[in-house]
């Protein structure tokens, strides 16, 4: 019984965990470029009143023992790894990824960020920035005077200036890949930095051999969360949660007769 009160406390853990991820889904439901996450759970460990393959007589050996679990605890937050929905926005300046890659973009502290977010604008300079400021790498400067910005599904940026007919190429999006982009380490303001579990950054052409995706001027990715889904998840949450909570109370109303017992 003073194990069901630890197990099922463990339980009630793990569902808090749970529900505040699926509460961060759902608040990025409308985040361009926003990745959903979904928590992984592993039990904990065992005690073995009688391991299995134990010997049961000089002949024979125990089947399949006698293992009580000790709980569940959160493991990982999964990076779920789908297309969100392209939507038109008729800005030149907003890019989405179709396909596998991140943007690139210089942190303040001289780090290389990634991100899905392709919503860009040009700063003082006319150099492509995020909202924060962060610079998009390559470096891309727009001409201040430039009437006219393309960008061709393979990145190549091009600029019309006044009294010219041919639009002149300014520059060049590349997108970077990982082995194993679920690895990747979330800092907020849609930016993930690697790790050892990720892997170093693959740059590359969009399109190009690398497997990576083109790039849709006019267009952004929206978040790929999916709003029924997440009601679910927190529906069956709560429901574990309650289920937790009748096992501490059912323990503790048995303890409870065991000290009457007792007197």
């Amino acid at each position: 019984m003073f194990h069901a009160l630890y197990t099922a406390a463990s339980g009630m853990t793990a569902q808090q965990i749970n529900l505040d991820n699926i509460a961060n889904n759902l608040a990025n439901a409308s985040t361009s470029g926003f990745q959903s996450r979904r928590v992984q759970f592993s039990d904990l460990l065992y005690q073995s009143e009688i391991m299995p393959g134990a010997a049961a007589t000089q002949q024979t050996t125990v089947a399949a023992g006698l293992q009580v679990g000790l709980g569940t605890r959160p493991g990982n937050t999964e990076i779920i790894q789908t297309q969100g929905d392209l939507s038109s926005t008729g800005n030149p300046m907003d890019f989405a990824i179709e396909g596998t890659g991140f943007f690139q973009v210089l942190l303040p502290n001289n780090q290389i960020g990634y991100t899905r977010s392709g919503s860009f604008q040009p700063n003082a300079q006319g150099a492509l920035v995020t909202a924060n400021g962060d610079a998009l790498q390559p470096a891309i400067t727009i001409p201040a005077n430039a009437t006219n910005i393309t960008v061709g599904s393979d990145g190549t940026v091009s600029a019309t200036l006044p009294g010219q007919t041919n639009a002149a190429q300014v520059g060049t999006i590349q997108l970077a890949t990982f082995a194993n982009p679920g690895g990747l380490n979330s800092v907020g303001n849609n930016i993930y930095l690697p790790t050892t579990a990720s892997g170093d950054a693959v740059v590359g052409t969009p399109g190009g051999a690398d497997g990576l995706g083109t790039i849709q001027q006019g267009m952004l990715e929206q978040a790929n969360v999916n709003i029924v889904d997440e009601f679910v998840n927190m529906i069956l949450a709560q429901r574990s949660y309650e289920s937790n909570s009748r096992v501490v109370k059912a323990a503790d109303e048995m303890l409870q007769g065991l000290n009457q017992i007792a007197q």
